[in-house]
């Protein structure tokens, strides 16, 4: 459990909120991805661990993906783990000393929390946490409203609630580095944004997307299925150019009836340009348009970074698109209506669009799975649920 390395290979811990968990791996990847990093942990991970190990990164690394992550709650340098108190004490006890000294010097001020997964504790115990640290040479004073460092010691009790155990299986103690940007998912809700749609996608999954597909500052943008713009507003905030374009007129002209409660129809400004207004990055505003996304009307040759969109699946919205009415064979089973309109959106979305993006860059979506569950008796059970897709170009 020692940790025996020098600033180039200290150990890192991550700590992930649990929601979103099957998007959690890729994002990280992703940002890491941006550094030219490597995502290197330890022998034990566990991808649906709220704990992870990283390895091979820097301080500057670490910060650098927090600034962006939207998985990722907080991340600290980790000085020792065990699966006991006494493997916690011995691993600490084994971390190099001129490692911790810069953090613990007279002159400093410090504070230790305690942060328990699946189990609350009430603060007579977690001093008691606190006190049996007492081993470590902490020589600074305590500050807790503003502290120059801070350390954290975390328990993994499992994520089963009904099943919590007395003791936890592992403990990690570590110096604080920084927090993710969890506060874009309250800062950028659509219930308070001031243009939004029936299926507006929520703050949280569209900068989950932005960063899967490694949008960066000066990249040009486009959603073809662009709808309000949640996707363009997420994009934006990290420093790229957005464009795109929906078949709906209403919505891209910003007319017709309101999707907000007691009000009928939308207001004078209530468009894709004044959400990004809204949020300071209107100057990263290309522009939109009225546009049939099965009938491109780019050139053919590379002209996107990105490609980042939620197509519609005709669960939430139905799917259109322009042509004469004889074209249109309507099958005996809506099922199979369905499936058919679900292979023709893939084979736009992976052989024309991917034309378009320059080489080595991403496009990413989101695409629902019908899952279908036989019982003994021989009936059928449907579910659906949301899985992401990347198409390397």
């Amino acid at each position: 459990m020692a940790l025996h390395c020098g600033r180039a290979c200290r150990q890192y811990l991550l700590h992930l909120a649990h929601d979103n968990v099957d998007f959690r791996l890729p994002e990280i990847k992703a940002l890491l991805s941006l550094r030219k990093r490597p995502f290197d942990t330890s022998k034990t991970f566990s991808e649906k661990s709220p704990f992870w190990h990283l390895n091979g990164l820097s301080e500057d690394d670490m910060r650098r993906v927090m600034s962006r992550t939207i998985c990722g709650k907080s991340s600290f340098e980790l000085w020792g783990h065990g699966t006991t108190t006494d493997e916690l004490r011995t691993s600490l006890l084994k971390y190099p000393a001129e490692n911790m000294a810069p953090y613990l010097q007279h002159n400093s001020t410090y504070k230790i929390n305690v942060y328990t997964f699946n189990k609350t504790l009430v603060f007579k115990n977690r001093i008691k946490k606190i006190d049996a640290l007492d081993f470590l040479p902490f020589k600074g004073t305590v500050n807790l409203k503003d502290p120059e460092h801070i350390f954290c010691l975390l328990e993994d009790y499992g994520s089963d609630p009904n099943d919590i155990p007395e003791e936890p299986f592992h403990i990690y103690f570590g110096r604080w580095i920084a927090d993710g940007q969890r506060e874009l998912i309250r800062s950028y809700s659509v219930k308070k944004r001031h243009f939004i749609g029936n299926t507006s996608m929520d703050a949280r999954l569209s900068f989950i997307m932005a960063n899967h597909a490694k949008v960066k500052a000066d990249d040009l943008v486009y959603d073809p299925f662009v709808g309000t713009g949640s996707l363009l507003v997420a994009c934006s905030h990290f420093g790229a150019y957005v464009c795109g374009t929906d078949i709906d007129y209403n919505t891209i002209h910003g007319i017709g009836k309101a999707s907000r409660k007691n009000q009928k129809w939308r207001g004078p400004d209530e468009n894709i340009r004044a959400n990004l207004r809204q949020y300071g990055t209107e100057s990263l505003y290309v522009d939109v348009m009225v546009s049939d996304a099965s009938k491109p009307v780019w050139r053919k040759n590379a002209q996107f970074d990105a490609i980042v969109t939620d197509p519609p699946y005709g669960i939430r919205e139905s799917t259109r698109r322009t042509g004469s009415h004889k074209d249109i064979i309507k099958p005996p089973v809506d099922f199979i209506q369905r499936l058919f309109k679900m292979k023709s959106l893939l084979h736009f979305l992976i052989n024309n669009t991917v034309k378009r993006v320059v080489l080595r860059n991403k496009k990413y979506f989101f695409i629902y799975i019908l899952n279908v569950v036989y019982s003994c008796d021989g009936k059928a059970e449907f579910s659906t649920a949301i899985t992401s897709v990347f198409s390397v170009t």
